[in-house]
């Protein structure tokens, strides 16, 4: 467990390496948090009110921020992007010769870059723009620690979508436009754009079942008490049910990548 501890730090100080990066990362995040909160601004001001559907304006900016929060300190991408170049390069192998877990190697890895995204990105960026726009607190302290455990099976939801995503290329010979793909899915399904009380039925039926919920939706639904307690507890147990999915379908994608490369290689 020391080897993949090591592999954590590793990451979280490469990142800092880049340190004039740090800044434009702040900068792209802003612009993002900022744009979502500025449409929601308008969309209250174009009906006039400042509670629609039962749903406050503060409620809406909150939202937008905590939308930006879980999602601005993952990187899908990156985790698929490296299985990519590993098999590109023919390093991958390399992994099966090492008393090593590739796939929990990855997590380690992506676990350092979070915290760093974390604390550089994330952290200013939504404290910059919830002095500037406010944002409430949680709604009550049960639901304020509950978003932090949905927040972390929101991470874990995505790494694991992320490497059962790069694992494929093993066949597909290629991670292009995988991450594209699964970058899309979580717009569209995880209720950043627009949270599912807000979307046409069925869509939003379908929507709330899918495991793209759990990385947006839920966890924010929580903070602002759009769950009761009971349901809270619900559908923290459908998340794990769909992260243990998740990992057993990771685990035999690798066991199958694994043979292939040694049937490949000889």
């Amino acid at each position: 467990m020391s080897a993949y501890l090591a592999f954590s730090r590793s990451a979280f100080h490469a990142q800092l390496a880049y340190r004039n990066e740090v800044w434009a990362n702040i900068f792209g995040k802003l612009v993002q948090v900022v744009a979502r909160v500025a449409i929601w601004l308008a969309v209250y001001a174009g009906a006039g009110a400042t509670v629609v559907d039962g749903v406050s304006l503060q409620q809406m900016v909150t939202y937008a921020l905590l939308g930006g929060a879980v999602m601005g300190a993952t990187r899908p991408e990156r985790v698929i992007g490296e299985i990519g170049r590993s098999l590109k390069t023919g390093d991958i192998a390399v992994w099966l010769l090492k008393p090593l877990f590739y796939p929990l190697y990855l997590f380690a890895n992506e676990c350092g870059s979070f915290s760093y995204r974390l604390a550089t990105q994330v952290i200013p960026t939504v404290a910059f723009t919830a002095l500037v726009y406010g944002m409430l607190a949680p709604a009550s302290l049960f639901h304020g620690l509950m978003f932090a455990v949905f927040w972390a099976l929101s991470f874990v939801l995505i790494f694991l979508m992320s490497a059962l995503s790069g694992l494929i290329a093993f066949w597909l010979m290629t991670s292009f436009s995988l991450d594209w793909i699964l970058g899309a899915l979580l717009h569209l399904f995880s209720g950043l754009l627009v949270p599912f009380w807000f979307s046409p039925e069925p869509l939003a039926t379908i929507a709330r079942h899918l495991p793209f919920a759990w990385v947006v939706y839920y966890p924010n639904a929580v903070y602002l008490g759009r769950l009761s307690v009971a349901d809270t507890w619900l559908h923290l147990g459908l998340g794990l049910g769909w992260a243990g999915l998740f990992l057993l379908g990771v685990l035999w994608l690798w066991r199958q990548a694994s043979r292939r490369i040694t049937v490949q290689g000889g």
